[in-house]
C-alpha cells in the first residue's frame, strides 16, 4: 500500500519516504546505485538531497534500484517527460517555413497525389481550400526517433531547473502527515488535491484525524471513508449530509454540478437519515439550508426512502421542506427584508449571527448606508465578529477592500470555481475612505493576532509576490504552478511553451497560440498555425489528430518581443473538450540560446500542469515585461467560453486582452503581506541569498526547500502554501 501512495507524497511534498532495506554500510554497492539514481534524476531536472543520497547509499543495491524506478516514473510524469513530444517540423525551431510557403507546399503535394488530386482541384475551383483535406497537413511526417536524431544534446546551463527531493520520514508517517494536511486545509483543494484526499482518507481512516476539518468538501470525503468502516461522522448542517451522499454516488461534493444519486445500501441510508435527524433535532433553524439545494434534496429523498424509517421524524422534515410541504424562512430572506425596509442597523445586527455572511455583505452595506451613524454600526459589527471569521475569508475581504481604493472606471473580473471568467465595467459607488481604512486596520490586527511567532524567519525573495492561495478550486495542480495573480521571475533568453493532448474517442485538434500585446493591451502580433514565424519566434506546426498523443510548441526570443505582454493560449479547434480528452497539459521552458537540445527538455521545464476547464479557450498565464525590462509570469488559470468549434487566436484577441488587463491590474494579496506581519514577531528576519543556510531551526518561506535546513525547521513552499493561511 505504501508504494502505491508514495507518488502522492513525492508530488505534494517533494519528499521521498525513508526507504527501508538491508543496510550495507556507506561504501557498499548501494552507493554506486544511489549516484546513478541521482544522475538519472538530474537529466529530468531533479536531484537527491545530501541526506537522501547518504541514506540510499547505506542500503542494498536492489532496494535502491527499485526505489529509483518508481521515483523516476513519478518525477517524469510531474514534468511531462512521460510522453513522447514530437513536432511537425523535424528540426524545430530551425528551418520553420513561412506560413504561406508551407501551405503552398502542402497544396503542391496534394496535387501530385492521385488519391487527393481531384478533391483538391474541386476545392480550388470553388475558391475555398480546406487545409485539413491536404494529405501532408496536420500529421507527423517523421518518427519520434528521427526527430531525436535531428537535434544535438542539450547543454547544461546554470539556469536549469533543479528540484531537490528530500529525505522524508517513514512511509506511513509521511502518508499520515499528508492526509492530515489535506484534510485539515483551511482553503479548498483543487480537483487533484481532492482526488488524492479520497485515496488518503481510505488508507488513514483508522489513524489520527485532524482536530478540525473547516472545508466542507474535505469533510464529505472524510465522512465517506468513516462511513465505510463504521466510524463516527462529522455532521453539523444538512448540507454536510447532502455532500456526503454526493461523494458516495461518485458525484460533485462542491454541489456545483448536479449528482445522479445511486441506489444506496440500507445501512448507508440509515446512517444518512440518522445524520439528518440529529442535525435538525439539535438546531431546527438549519432546515432553512434545504432551500438552497431544494432539487438535490428532492432527488436524494427518492433514494433514501425516509418513510421507511419513522424513528427519524426530523429527517423527514428535510424532504418536506424540499417538496414545499413545509416552509423554512431563510436567514437571507430576513436580511433582505430589513434592507428592503432601509433598516441598515437592523440588518447589520442580524448578520452578526452569521459572521461569514456579514463579511461578504460589507461592501454592499457600506454603499447602502446614508448616514455616518449607519456606517459606524456596520464597521463596529464587523470588528465585533472578526475573531469568528475564517482566515481565508478575512484575507479575501482584505484583498477586496484593497482594490476598492482604486478610482472608478476599472473593470471587474468575475471568476467562478472552474476558472470561467467574465469582465464587466465597475460602476459601483466608492466605499467611504474612512470606513475602508478602519476595516483594513481591523483585519490587519486580527491577522497579527492569529499568525504564530515564527522565531527566526528566513525568506526567499522570489516568493514574496506569490498570491495567497485563498482557494485551490480553479488552480490546476502540477509542477511549478502558483495561485492566480502570482508573479514569478522569468530569466532566460528563450521562452518555449508546449501543449500535449491525447484524444479519448473523437478526432481532436488543439491549437497552441501566443498573442503579443502592447503596453496599452493592443495586438502587436501572434504566433499560431496561421502565423508560423514572426520576429519574436516560431511555431512548431499544426497537428490536427491525436489518437496516440500530439504536441505543439512555440519558441520565443524574449529580447526580440515587440510588446509588453505575451499571452499563451490553447484553443480547441475541433473535437473533445479539455475535460473530455484523455490527456491535456500545458507548460513552459526557459533556455539559454546556446543550449540547443530537443524541442522538449525536461530539465528546462519551469511549469507543467493539466488543462482541465469548462471553456474552449485556456489562458494559463501571461508574461509581463516590467518597468525594469525584466519579464515575469503572472498566473491566470482562466478559461473563455469560446465557440463550439474553430476557435482561433485572431478571433478572440479582443476578449483575451480585456480579460488579461482586468487580472493584471488587480492587486492580489501576496505572501509579502503575511511575512511583513510575521516579521513583527520574529526574533530575526532575513532574505535568503541562495547560499548558506542557518545552523539552527528557522521558519523558511520560499519557492523551493533549501538543502541542509535544520530538521526542526518549519518549511513553507508552494506545495504547502495553504499552511500559511491561519484558521
Amino acid at each position: 500500500m505504501s508504494h502505491r501512495l508514495e507518488p502522492l507524497v513525492i508530488r505534494h511534498t517533494h519528499r521521498l519516504p525513508a526507504p527501508v532495506g538491508a543496510p550495507v554500510g556507506p561504501t557498499g554497492p548501494g552507493e554506486v546505485a544511489a549516484r546513478q539514481f541521482d544522475a538519472a534524476l538530474m537529466s529530468v531536472g531533479f536531484k537527491l538531497s545530501a541526506a537522501l543520497l547518504e541514506h540510499l547509499s547505506e542500503l542494498d543495491r536492489e532496494t535502491v534500484v527499485a526505489i529509483a524506478g518508481r521515483t523516476l516514473d513519478t518525477v517524469r510524469a510531474m514534468v511531462g517527460d512521460d510522453v513522447r513530444h514530437n513536432v511537425y517540423f523535424v528540426d524545430f525551431p530551425a528551418n520553420v517555413p513561412d506560413t504561406f510557403e508551407f501551405w503552398t507546399q502542402c497544396l503542391i503535394e496534394a496535387l501530385a497525389d492521385r488519391a487527393s488530386r481531384d478533391e483538391t482541384l474541386a476545392q480550388l475551383d470553388s475558391g475555398v481550400l480546406d487545409l485539413l483535406t491536404l494529405p501532408s497537413y496536420g500529421n507527423y511526417r517523421h518518427a519520434y526517433a528521427e526527430m531525436l536524431a535531428a537535434h544535438d544534446e542539450v547543454l547544461a546551463a546554470a539556469g536549469d531547473r533543479t528540484t531537490v527531493l528530500h529525505l522524508g520520514d517513514t512511509a506511513e508517517a509521511e502518508i499520515t502527515s499528508l492526509y492530515l494536511a489535506l484534510a485539515g486545509s483551511t482553503t479548498p483543494l483543487g480537483a487533484e488535491g481532492l482526488h488524492d484526499l479520497v485515496t488518503l482518507a481510505r488508507h488513514c481512516v483508522d489513524g489520527p484525524q485532524p482536530e478540525v476539518i473547516p472545508v466542507r468538501e474535505n469533510r464529505a470525503v472524510v465522512n465517506a471513508a468513516c462511513l465505510a468502516v463504521g466510524a463516527d461522522l462529522l455532521l453539523d448542517t444538512v448540507t454536510d449530509v447532502l455532500r456526503l451522499a454526493c461523494q458516495l454516488s461518485g458525484g460533485d461534493v462542491t454541489l456545483a454540478v448536479p449528482t445522479r444519486f445511486t441506489s444506496l445500501p440500507r445501512r448507508t441510508r440509515r446512517a444518512l437519515l440518522a445524520g439528518l435527524d440529529s442535525v435538525v433535532a439539535a438546531a431546527p433553524a438549519k432546515l432553512a439550508d434545504v432551500t438552497a439545494h431544494r432539487e438535490a434534496f428532492k432527488r436524494l429523498g427518492e433514494r433514501l426512502h425516509p418513510h421507511e424509517f419513522p424513528r427519524w421524524p426530523h429527517a423527514a422534515r428535510v424532504f418536506a421542506v424540499a417538496r414545499g410541504e413545509l416552509t423554512a424562512p431563510t436567514f437571507d430572506s430576513r436580511v433582505e427584508a430589513l434592507l428592503g425596509a432601509d433598516d441598515i442597523r437592523g440588518a447589520a445586527r442580524l448578520l452578526t449571527a452569521a459572521p461569514g455572511k456579514l463579511f461578504r455583505s460589507l461592501d454592499r452595506l457600506l454603499r447602502t448606508c446614508r448616514t455616518q451613524d449607519e456606517r459606524d454600526v456596520v464597521v463596529a459589527a464587523a470588528e465585533q465578529v472578526a475573531p469568528q471569521i475564517s482566515g481565508r475569508v478575512l484575507l479575501s475581504v482584505r484583498e477586496h477592500f484593497d482594490n476598492r481604493a482604486r478610482q472608478p472606471g476599472h473593470s471587474r473580473v468575475f471568476v467562478n470555481r472552474y476558472g470561467r471568467a467574465q469582465v464587466i465595467a465597475d460602476v459601483r459607488p466608492r466605499v467611504p475612505t474612512a470606513e475602508r481604512e478602519r476595516l483594513v486596520a481591523a483585519l490587519d490586527d486580527e491577522m497579527r493576532r492569529r499568525l504564530p511567532a515564527p522565531g527566526r524567519l528566513l525568506i526567499d525573495p522570489d516568493v514574496l509576490d506569490v498570491a495567497l492561495p485563498l482557494s485551490g478550486k480553479a488552480t490546476t495542480a502540477g509542477l511549478g504552478v502558483l495561485p492566480r495573480g502570482s508573479l514569478s521571475p522569468v530569466d532566460g533568453e528563450l521562452l518555449r511553451f508546449f501543449i500535449h493532448w491525447k484524444q479519448t474517442e473523437r478526432t481532436t485538434d488543439y491549437d497552441l497560440s501566443a498573442l503579443v500585446l502592447s503596453s496599452a493591451y493592443k495586438t502587436v502580433c501572434w504566433l499560431s498555425y496561421t502565423a508560423l514565424t514572426e520576429v519574436e519566434g516560431e511555431h512548431s506546426g499544426d497537428i490536427t489528430n491525436a489518437p496516440d498523443g500530439a504536441s505543439e510548441f512555440i519558441n520565443l526570443r524574449l529580447a526580440a518581443v515587440r510588446g509588453d505582454f505575451i499571452v499563451p493560449q490553447v484553443n480547441i479547434y475541433s473535437g473533445e473538450g479539455f475535460e473530455e480528452a484523455e490527456e491535456s497539459v500545458f507548460g513552459f521552458m526557459l533556455r539559454e540560446g546556446e543550449q540547443r537540445g530537443r524541442p522538449f527538455e525536461p530539465r528546462t521545464v519551469r511549469m507543467k500542469s493539466e488543462v482541465r476547464g469548462p471553456g474552449r479557450v485556456a489562458l494559463p498565464l501571461v508574461f509581463v515585461r516590467g518597468d525594469d525590462g525584466r519579464w515575469r509570469a503572472k498566473w491566470l488559470h482562466l478559461y473563455l467560453r469560446g465557440n463550439p468549434a474553430w476557435n482561433r487566436v485572431e478571433e478572440n484577441r479582443v476578449s483575451v486582452a480585456t480579460l488579461v488587463r482586468g487580472v493584471v491590474e488587480r492587486d492580489h494579496l501576496t505572501v509579502r503581506y503575511l511575512t511583513d506581519l510575521m516579521a513583527e514577531r520574529a526574533t530575526a528576519t532575513e532574505l535568503w541569498d541562495g547560499t548558506e543556510v542557518p545552523d539552527g531551526p528557522v521558519t523558511y518561506i520560499g519557492l523551493e526547500r533549501p538543502d541542509g535546513l535544520h530538521p526542526d525547521s518549519l518549511v513553507i513552499t508552494p506545495e504547502n502554501l495553504r499552511a500559511l493561511i491561519p484558521g
